[in-house]
Order: C-alpha cells, then structure tokens, then sequence
C-alpha cells in the first residue's frame, strides 16, 4: 500500500521555504501570488499498517519537536485535512522516475534498519498557493522556480499515484543499425538524434568498417564508438591536426595538445635530469609529481558544464564526485585531501524577462551549482580549500563548473597494469538510467530543447556510498588486492572497461551488473554514467578477500567480466552476444581530421577610449568602492561559508584570513601528511575579459596569476605544476580554434620560461547556446576561459604567509614593475571604458621575482604578502587593510615613474605583490630585490586608522576612504543570508 507522510513546520516555526519561494515569484514578476506555504512529504510504499505509518514511520521521517506530520493513503488521500491549506492551489514538486531520490534511498534503509516493512520511498516537496493566484502566475512559478523540468515534474492537486515502484521486467531483443545502407543525410540524422554526436566523416568511418565486416553493428557497438570517440573523452580536436595561421604565417599541428602543453613539459622534465620531480604525467586520471619521502601528490581538475546547465546541483554534484574519483582511481588509488572549485555564472540580478528559452535563472543555477558542490564534499570529509567565481553575461546558457581534487598517494604506487586473467570486477553504486549519452551529450552545443532532450544525461551523486567505495578502495590497496583501477565517468562502464582492457582486450556479462532498478537494456547498463562506480582488475586468488572486504563495509561489488588476451570487447547479455569490436579500431580507428584555425590580431589602442552610453567618470574613491562591489571581485564568502574546509585538521591557511577571518586568501595551504611539516599551496588563475583581446597573453595571464598566488602565500617556485582547463565556444569555426590554439602556445611558452610543468589537464569545447527569438536564430557563446590551477609545496607549513596586514608601524613595498596596461581591467570596466593595452607578462623577468620573493619570506621578514590583480594594487591595498582592522598611508609620489596616478593605482600588471615588513628591514628587503634585479619600491605604512589615505605627486590627495565602508562595498553584493 502506499502513504503519504506529510510533514509542515509547526505553527510557531518560520516557514522559510515558503518565504524564499514567494520572494522569487516576485522577483519573477508573477504579482498574483500573494502567499505561499511549503512542506515536505515522503511517499512510502511498503507491506505497512496504519499504526506503524501514523506511529514509527512518522517519527522517523519528521521531528517531533519542530514538525507536524499528517499521514494519508494514496491515491485521493483522506486523511487528516491540514488547516493552513485548505481551498488553496496545491502543487507537488516530484523526481521523475529513475532520477536518484537520495533521500528517499536513506529513508527507505533507515525504516528497514527498523523493521518496518518499506520498500520504495520517495520525496515530494509541496506549495499550497493563494486561491487568487492566475493560472499563468501559477504554471510561471512552477516552472520557472519549483521545478527543474530535466529531472522533476509537478502534480497539481492531491496526487493521483497509486504506486512509485520503478522499472519491469526487460525482454531482450538485439538490436542491430542497418548503417551500412545510409547515405550521408541519413548518418547525420543519426548521430543527431541517436545522440552520438559523431562527425560525418567519423559516420562514414563506422559505416564503412562494419561494411568490411560484412554486417551492421548493434545498437550497443555504436554507442561504445561513440562515447570512445567523443570530444569529451577523446579530446579530438585538442589532440588533433591543425593548421593555424596567424601574423607569423602558418604553421602546422598533427597534435597540438602534444606539441604545445605537452611538450612543454617534457622539455621541462629533460631539462631537470635527475631532478625531474614528475612522476606520472598525462598518463592517468590525474597527475602525479614527488612530494616527500613517503607520498607522492596528484591533482585532477575536470569541467561538468553542460549538466550544470541543466540540472545545476546534480551537475555540480556529481561533478565533485567524478573528480574525486579521478585520484581515487589513479595508480593504484589516491587518498583525497582537498578539493577546489571554479564557476563561471551570468550575474544574478538578470531580470527573468530577458532569459532565453530553456534557460535557468543564473540565481538558481549559481544557488544550485553551489549547494551541489557542497553537499558532495561536506559529506564525503573532504575539505574545500580553494575556488574562484567569475561573472559574465555571456555563461546565460552554458554556465562553467570546474572541479579539482588534491590526492596522496605512496610513493611507487602511482603504477597500475591489467594481467591477463583477472576479473573485471564493478564496485560501489548499483546502475541505473541516469547519465546516459553523458559523455556525447557534453560533447555537444546546447539548444532550448537540451533540457527536454538530454535530461538523460544528468546524474545525481550519492556522496555516502562514494565515501565507503573510497575506504574500501584505500584499505584494498594497502593489501595488494587488485591489478589496476579506473573510476566509470563519462561513458560509465564503455569507457573504463575499454580503457583498461585496451591492451589485453576484456569480455563483459552485462546482465550480472547490479541494477537500480528492472527493465534496463543491455546497452542502457552498459553506457549509463550512474555515480559512484569504480572498475578494478582482480585477480583470481585475491577475490575471495576483496569481496569479504566490500561486504564488510557494506560496498557492492560484483564480477562483470574478465580481462581476456583477445585484444577484443566481446559484450555478452544472457549468454548472448550483443557487441564485439576491436580494440584497435575502437582507440586508434578514429579519422583524422585536419581542422582551420585562424587568428587575426585586433589593433590595439593604448589609451582607453568611453563606450557608447557611459556615463561620467567617477573620482579614484569612487572607483576603488565600485571595484570592490564588482560581482568579481566583491567577497565570495556566502559561498565559501558553506563548505568546510577545516575536516582533516590539515587546512593552514584557510580561504578565509585575517582578524575577523573573512580576508580573500591568494591561495590555500594544507598539510596532507599530518606526521610531516611540508605543505602543499593550492591557488587558481583566470582572466576571461583578457582573452577578449588577445587569447595569448590572457593564457599567460592565467599561469601569472595561479603562480603567484602560490609564491605568495610560501610556495617554492621550482616545486610548482599547473593544470589547465580549456573551456571554449565551438571550434568548428576557424577564428574560435584559432584563438585556443594561440593559448595553447603561450601555455607552451610560459610553462618553459617558469619551470612550471604541465601535469594534467581537461578541455571542454562547445560551449554554445542556441535559440530562436523573433523567428531569428540566436547563439550566445562564452567568453574564451582558461582555468590554470597550481599546485605548490612549502618545505615547511611554518613558512606560510596570509595577505592580511598584521601592525601599524610596518612598512609596504610595492613588488613588480607597474605598466600601462589597462586594457580589460576592472578599472575599464566600471568606468565604462574599453580599448586599452591587454597585460603581458615579461617571461624572464618573472621568474626572477618569484624567486627573490620566495627567498624573502625565507628570511621570516615578509609579514604579509598579497598579490595584485584584480583591481590592481588600490584594491590590494584596501583588502590588506580591512583583513587586517589596520589602515594605511600610501604614497605613489616614489613609484609613478611617469605613469598616470589611475594607471599605478588601477593597472593590473602582472608578476606584482604587495608585502608589509618590520620598518628596521624596509631597506634590507628593498636591497635584496634590486640586487636580484626586481623592482620594489616603498609605497607606505600600515596605521591604526582603518582608513585608505593614498596621496600622489607633491603630497596630492587621491583617495581618502574608511575601511568599513571599502568592506562593506565588498561584501554586500553577494550577502544572501
């Protein structure tokens, strides 16, 4: 029989759900809607009498003290009448079925545990509405608000359902694709609306393979091509034959991943000779360099966008999840100690008249998309160190959404290989329908109709069952009981099984996969991207062991198959064989393609010229208080509040610092060893609106950027690799491949030019969204993003610096040489200015001063150190300043060197720090720069006054602004509550 156990806050408690839903139906406009009350409600299925319903299940599922439960039979309950509702409109707010109700599965084990006979459970949120609500008003709300139509639906009125049970009994039928007959209309249509998302000429390939074969393929050997050979997991236009012209000719790739990001790192590595510190470079699911006696360090940063979009806590979810499983499924397995996070959003306020169809409000994507991350990672114990947040209106549709993992691992342990003979054994969460065409589908564009079409394609994670895989995995590891392992992301079981049986080839039985639930094909189980699932080669004698261990910690895991010598993917299903493909064609039959890519040169402007409908300039103060309220630059801590980032007692310089702990930290320092007193520094860099001039130096910018955030908070310069993450529009157009590929080369250049080897990397190319308005087709595309994330050590945790100032008395250096290069700053931007010099970065001088700075926090004189980049060195100065309670005196008179007092106060140069030192070393230090042939130049002192007094040529005033006014400009635009 099915209940419904109805659950309200009690009279006296504030509705707060229903309070948030009426603000956003106002937000959205729908004025009829004057009152909203919210509630939760599980529906339990289950051999349950009244009494145990009403009795334990109730106090189960609500709390007794806060809550009042009302308990109903379904369909058209007839229980107890909540008062507050009657005569309202009711709407029901339900997953659709096969969409992950974690909830519903912890509530459906806890009644179990407890004897009460459950055996579905599903949650249900509801909204009673006003009576006087109009229908348009209320299907507005509904969909634009209380629901996400990719994986919810709504039910108005008392729910007509008489059972949740999911799926039935599946009937097998192979199902062959008579390809070999289609012309080239038909193979397009095919990859369309077959969602392989596959080339013509990659069709044409497949067409005429199997026609070699003599046969069609099977439904299921064209899926296993398709995610094989996706953007996404093959990186085929990254890896691919280029030809690229730009001012200095052409010149010609036949992989230019290899060729730029790559061969920059081993150039770097021939170049260190014995002291190469890389230890496992673009071989793996993350890369791995030295790190101690004991462990090596491993990082993995991957994109979920195009779920993002569409369901942003799933996408966001699921994709903290994968990535943690990257370390997790490196070598021989990973432990994960810190996690980072990246996401690009249009700006919250975009009034809702203005989305285009099939798009979610930016709010609910950036409140979801956070909360996603969140919820992952809180409840997995694994810390949030560090992240960024960029706004631009053009991520309307394809909002960004990077993940990152920091790992350990023991030191010979990052080398892993399939023997001929072992199980192909799956452990963790059991398969369902969600994530299928996961990998093709983030391969493609998005349209108004993805969120109907592709709603398949997102996921939602389960982080307590990803947790207990992880502990299984790490204590299985230090026993020795298995050969290799790969964690099933994109492309589910096709691609780690295909991955690791590349080279001894492997035999799967996909009818012994653990099921979600009944009625999945064969081909649905075999592409299915559900979460949480990991493949290990086992051998033989060791699976009695490892299958005791799981079921010990209640971890699934199940033998699917073996690893065979054949050199061959044989898919069987009862005994019947539905697939066998060659795993030479399968990862080496892919056609190359030779792709155009140019790049044409904007002519630049030096000085920064009003665009159309600016208003008037505004003083330097001004300025300063409107940078800092910029969506950019503004504090991020309602976000960052949310996570925690202290669980494993290793967070040393947290995200947050300074006196009141709420000062935007320049990079995170853990220590992952707690038995050791080495660090690790985990920063960041981006810079969109760079690459808007010129892709180049925004690419180098990026590195600048990410590096010195590490040199500032105490990393080593030559103990510092970077990972990148190309996320672009779509590079079937020559000038938008032209512009990753002149960013691809600065990463080759800047990377030799630092001593910053590249280790892992992740692109995600697509980023398009498409649309109609006025009959008129629409496409909005991202700007070019470039994420470079770095990963630095510290000989000694006792060496880390926070940006917060720490006494008046001290004195201020301004480090780096300042240039006018105001082209796509902050400064532009707010004054309404455009044209301007893009920042550049001089390749040999700044290493230099990364390693002069490194070598004076050496001394344990440098008390402070901020790196200046947005809002250049005013907007360092205030944050030092409010960070630390303290104020400052400034004066630019020593360090203008003929620049514009704006230009030295706003330029966001890069390779600049700002450092606070004891007055008595104030010369020492500065000594110690021009010896090694750095610019420095004091600037000020740190006071008690918490003001900004800056003053410039003969003592003039140009900024004169109290701290609480600077923060609270800084803070208010993202304080949410």
């Amino acid at each position: 029989m099915l209940w419904e156990v109805e659950i309200h806050p009690i009279p006296s408690e504030v509705d707060r759900e229903g309070a948030r839903v009426l603000a956003e139906a106002h937000a959205l406009g729908a004025k009829s809607i004057t009152s909203v009350r919210a509630a939760r409600s599980f529906l339990v299925e289950g051999n349950l009498t009244e009494d145990q319903v009403r009795g334990p299940v109730a106090r189960l599922l609500g709390d007794g003290v806060a809550e009042r439960c009302f308990v109903s039979p379904l369909p058209a309950g007839n229980g107890s009448p909540v008062p507050e509702t009657n005569g309202k409109t009711l709407l029901n707010v339900l997953f659709k079925p096969g969409v992950t109700d974690n909830v519903g599965l912890t509530a459906r084990t806890a009644l179990n545990d407890q004897d009460l006979a459950a055996t579905v459970v599903a949650t249900c949120r509801k909204y009673w509405l006003n009576p006087q609500a109009t229908k348009d008003d209320v299907d507005r709300l509904a969909r634009k608000v209380l629901s996400n139509d990719a994986i919810e639906h709504v039910v108005a009125g008392p729910l007509p359902l008489k059972s949740i049970a999911l799926g039935t009994e599946y009937r097998f039928k192979l199902t062959t694709v008579p390809i070999r007959g289609m012309d080239d209309a038909a193979l397009a249509r095919l990859s369309k609306e077959g969602q392989l998302y596959l080339s013509l000429v990659e069709m044409q390939t497949i067409r005429d393979y199997f026609s070699s074969l003599d046969r069609d393929p099977t439904d299921i050997e064209l899926e296993t091509v398709a995610q094989t050979w996706s953007e996404h997991c093959s990186h085929k236009t990254l890896a691919g034959r280029i030809r690229y012209r730009d001012e200095n000719g052409e010149r010609r790739f036949e992989n230019m991943l290899k060729e730029t990001v790559f061969a920059a790192t081993q150039e770097l590595r021939k170049r260190a000779g014995a002291d190469d510190w890389c230890v496992s470079v673009f071989k793996d699911n993350a890369g791995v360099v030295k790190f101690s006696d004991t462990y090596d360090v491993c990082m993995k940063v991957e994109t979920h966008n195009h779920p993002s979009a569409l369901e942003p806590y799933g996408g966001a979810n699921t994709g903290l999840g994968g990535v943690i499983r990257d370390p997790l499924g490196t070598g021989l397995g990973a432990k994960p100690v810190c996690s980072t996070d990246v996401f690009c959003f249009a700006p919250p306020d975009t009034p809702y008249d203005s989305l285009p169809p099939g798009v979610l409000h930016p709010k609910t994507v950036m409140r979801g998309v956070v909360s996603g991350v969140r919820d992952y990672g809180n409840r997995m114990g694994i810390p949030t160190v560090n992240g960024a947040v960029y706004f631009d209106d053009r991520y309307i549709g394809n909002p960004l959404v990077y993940c990152g993992n920091v790992a350990l691992i023991p030191v010979g342990l990052w080398k892993k290989h399939v023997e001929v003979g072992d199980h192909v054994v799956a452990v963790g969460g059991k398969t369902g329908r969600d994530g299928i065409h996961g990998a093709t589908f983030s391969s493609a564009e998005l349209t108004e109709e993805s969120e109907t079409l592709s709603g398949g394609a997102v996921q939602i994670g389960n982080a307590i069952t990803e947790k207990m895989l992880m502990d299984v995995i790490l204590e299985a590891r230090d026993r020795g009981l298995y050969h290799a392992i790969t964690d099933c992301g994109a492309g589910g079981f096709s691609s780690a099984v295909g991955e690791m049986g590349e080279e001894t080839g492997a035999e799967v039985w996909l009818d012994k996969c653990p099921l979600k639930y009944s009625g999945l094909s064969y081909t649905e189980i075999w592409i299915s991207e559900a979460q949480e699932r990991m493949i290990l080669a086992v051998p033989p004698g060791k699976w009695d062991e490892f299958h005791a261990l799981c079921a010990s910690e209640g971890v699934e895991a199940t033998i699917i198959g073996r690893y065979t010598g054949t050199e061959r993917l044989v898919l069987k299903y009862q005994g019947e064989e539905v697939g066998n493909l060659a795993m030479e064609f399968l990862h080496d039959g892919r056609p190359p393609v030779v792709r155009e890519a140019v790049f044409e040169a904007q002519s630049e402007t030096k000085t920064l010229t009003p665009a159309a409908g600016t208003s008037g300039k505004l003083s330097l103060g001004e300025t300063l208080t409107k940078i800092l309220g910029s969506l950019n630059v503004c504090s991020k801590e309602w976000i960052i509040r949310q996570y925690d980032h202290e669980v494993q007692a290793g967070s040393v310089v947290k995200p947050l610092v300074g006196v009141t702990n709420d000062g935007p930290s320049d990079a995170a320092v853990v220590r992952p060893d707690l038995s050791s007193s080495k660090g690790l520094a985990i920063s960041c860099g981006m810079n969109p609106r760079f690459g808007d001039l010129d892709p180049y130096w925004m690419a180098a910018s990026a590195i600048d950027e990410a590096v010195r955030n590490c040199i500032a908070v105490g990393a080593d310069p030559s103990r510092v690799a970077i990972l990148d993450n190309f996320c672009w529009g779509n590079t079937e157009r020559p000038e938008t491949l032209g512009s990753l590929v002149r960013a691809a080369l600065a990463c080759h250049d800047v990377a030799i030019a630092y001593g910053t080897p590249f280790v892992s990397g992740k692109d995600s190319l697509n980023n398009e969204f498409k649309y109609q308005e006025g009959g008129e087709n629409k496409v909005i595309t991202i700007p070019s993003s470039l994420l470079i994330s770095a990963l630095g050590q510290l000989d000694d945790i006792e060496q880390a610096v926070t940006m917060d100032l720490k006494g008046a008395g001290n004195v201020l250096l301004l480090v780096g040489e300042t240039r006018d290069e105001m082209g796509g700053s902050h400064f532009a931007l707010v004054q309404g200015l455009q044209g301007g010099t893009v920042p550049r970065v001089d390749l040999t001088g700044a290493p230099k001063t990364f390693v002069a700075l490194h070598a004076a926090i050496g001394t344990g004189h440098v008390l402070s150190c901020h790196d200046l980049s947005e809002g250049g060195l005013a907007v360092a100065l205030a944050e030092m300043a409010f960070a630390g309670g303290l104020g400052v005196e400034a004066s630019l008179q020593e360090a203008l060197g003929g620049l514009a007092p704006e230009t030295l106060l706003f330029s966001e140069s890069n390779t600049r720090f700002l450092l606070e030192v004891p007055a008595s070393e104030a010369a020492n230090l500065t000594a110690h720069f021009a010896k090694a042939g750095v610019a420095a130049v004091r600037i000020g002192s740190v006071t008690t006054e918490p003001r900004i007094k800056i003053t410039g040529a003969l003592g003039a005033a140009l900024v004169n602004e109290a701290n609480a006014d600077l923060k609270e400009a800084w803070q208010s635009p993202l304080r949410w509550g």
